[in-house]
């Protein structure tokens, strides 16, 4: 049987969820994805991109404590997780914004209301 995500340093049941919806389902899935892939592919799935996660996730890769970066290297993980956040759409959040966002109508879930 393969590891859980949650085997992973730093990386616990909520981010093993959100690996599941993107998903990936294994410790080994992640380590061979790497933290750019994985974290292209959780946005995708609807994780909202936060520049915190994504550096806990690089640093539990690494073995290291999630606050172990600092100075330099952060500033360069800041440039790639901004890089990636530009270049990643999310999921829509339903069938019917998927729909309209076919059809040239731009709508959020906010946009909708209950009838």
């Amino acid at each position: 049987m393969s590891d859980p995500i949650s085997s992973i340093r730093n990386l616990g049941p909520a981010f093993e969820q959100a690996c599941a919806r993107a998903g990936i389902m294994t410790a080994q899935e992640l380590r061979t994805l790497g933290a750019d892939e994985a974290y292209v592919r959780l946005i995708q799935a609807g994780t909202r991109p936060h520049f915190i996660g994504y550096y806990v996730l690089v640093m539990g890769l690494q073995g290291r404590p999630w606050n172990d970066c600092k100075g330099e290297e952060k500033k360069a993980l800041r440039e790639r997780f901004d890089a990636i956040k530009a270049s990643t759409s999310r999921a829509p959040e339903s069938q019917l914004i998927s729909d309209l966002d076919a059809v040239g109508v731009r709508v959020t879930a906010k946009d909708l209301k209950p009838v």
